[in-house]
């Protein structure tokens, strides 16, 4: 295979793939994605690359996308937290990455990074952080989306173990910031907070990380990452109500400061619920929010720094970054 060949992009209308994408140009990778017939292309506008049809439905059109390829990035997948249908989700997720994988290695491929994500990774507990040698159990796994990305990271695993798959494995934590279209669900919070429309939170917390930062872990784990090893990518650790006042400090509102007990919200999760599946909105809470949220999802990114150089910036600047996105593009008013 030629070392000029083709690096292989899936995702990249996205969040996430977008901010990859920019990055690889930026490293003079030539890049070939992979794009639905009808996805939303705005992401991609600026980025060099040619573009080829498929859908990680279609494993004959990934075969097609990987022949003459050097590098993969597979980054696209289903990321949502409440879905009517999830075995629609684990297609997608799961049996698109195996078919993806499997297209990958049939064409040569020199290097693969699948990007996962802290879901599929052990639970904190005691108060610990966890990594990427937390222990897992399947009661972690709450809801479709992480049970899906649990899955699809084992499976690419088992592939490198048992058919020498050359993979290296990364799992972002909550990513923010620019082009953020959908948005996603840690995009969403942030857009709601920025416009007032969170006026009470729980006692959880998550790991917030700008996307950007993201997108460099992903181009350090190619160059600099251990086939068959996982690399948490995160930023900071944060209460769920410390987010939201950064939030409103950002855009000098009043930070809510009301928490609201799980015996509250469970009802109206419930509810929620019940009125998505009339609707087919997607609920703004869900029960399986509130399971996960009894665990504060806090994670350490130490082995990505030790062995990739990874350096993620403070938290603030990729939420100064995503509201002033949200601002540029009218989701937000000034």
């Amino acid at each position: 295979m030629a070392a000029e060949g083709w690096t292989l992009l899936t995702g990249a209308t996205g969040f996430v793939g977008s901010a990859v994408a920019r990055v690889l140009v930026a490293r003079g990778h030539p890049l070939r994605l992979l794009v639905r017939a009808n996805s939303d292309r705005r992401n991609l506008a600026g980025i060099e690359a040619e573009l080829v049809l498929g859908d990680l439905t279609d494993a004959a059109s990934l075969r097609r996308a990987a022949t003459g390829c050097r590098y993969v990035f597979h980054i696209a997948a289903d990321y949502r937290f409440w879905v009517p249908d999830p075995d629609a989700m684990l297609r997608v997720n799961v049996e698109g990455t195996l078919a993806m994988m499997r297209a990958a290695q049939a064409a040569g491929v020199e290097r693969i990074v699948y990007c996962s994500s802290v879901a599929a990774l052990g639970r904190p507990h005691n108060g610990f952080l966890a990594d990427e040698d937390t222990p897992t159990d399947e009661a972690d796994f709450i809801g479709a989306y992480k049970r899906s990305k649990f899955m699809a990271e084992r499976a690419v695993l088992d592939l490198v173990r048992q058919h020498g798959l050359p993979a290296v494995v990364v799992n972002p934590a909550a990513p923010v910031g620019p082009r953020d279209i959908k948005p996603t669900p840690t995009g969403k919070m942030i857009l709601d907070a920025a416009a007032g429309r969170v006026p009470a939170y729980i006692d959880t917390g998550l790991n917030i990380v700008h996307v950007d930062d993201v997108a460099e872990g992903h181009a350090l784990a190619l160059e600099r990452g251990r086939l068959g090893d996982r690399y948490v990518l995160g930023g900071e650790n944060l209460l769920l109500k410390d987010i939201l006042a950064l939030v409103a400090d950002v855009v000098g509102r009043r930070p809510p400061r009301i928490e609201l007990p799980e015996a509250v919200v469970w009802p109206a999760a419930w509810l929620m619920e019940f009125f998505a599946r009339l609707t087919g909105i997607p609920p703004m809470m869900t029960r399986d929010h509130i399971k996960m949220a009894r665990h504060k999802m806090f994670y350490s990114s130490d082995k990505a720094k030790r062995e990739l150089g990874y350096a993620p910036r403070p938290v603030r600047a990729a939420i100064e970054d995503a509201v002033g996105w949200f601002r540029t593009n009218g989701m937000l008013r000034a």
